[in-house]
């Protein structure tokens, strides 16, 4: 008789995440049985570039706000804007969570431009539930 761990029995959901990402959460994340992968940006060189995600690859996203915003000294001209870098979550619906401080949810909104149209601004405090909801668990 062949038995099935219930995470083998569905596909396993997998997180993209930025750099700076609540380790402890990703911890749990991962002890919850989903998978977890790195996120990085054009200029950073940390992970995957999330610009170049493809269906299916990640089923949720969470990023600091800083990660979404290049300093003009980082990047050459012409500076990407968060919306280019988190076009195919727009693409292929997958949410995105920015974590920002409630205090300044208002100036990332204006930071994010059009992006802000389809993310999901969190504070640290919400983002654990906040996935939870999204992953269903």
């Amino acid at each position: 008789m062949i038995v099935y761990h219930i995470t083998q029995l569905r596909k396993m959901k997998t997180v993209g995440y930025f750099d700076g990402t609540d380790s402890s959460l990703l911890t749990i994340l991962a002890a919850s049985g989903f998978c977890t992968l790195p996120l990085g940006n054009e200029w950073d060189n940390h992970g995957k570039i999330a610009s170049h995600l493809q269906p299916g690859e990640v089923d949720i996203i969470i990023a600091y706000l800083h990660k979404l915003l290049p300093t003009s000294k980082d990047v050459e001209r012409p500076i990407p804007i968060p919306l280019n870098l988190l076009y195919p979550a727009k693409t292929y619906n997958i949410p995105v969570l920015v974590v920002v401080p409630k205090d300044f949810h208002e100036k990332a909104e204006n930071l994010l431009g059009k992006a802000a149209d389809f993310v999901n601004i969190v504070t640290p405090e919400d983002l654990e539930e906040n996935v939870r909801k999204i992953l269903d668990f």
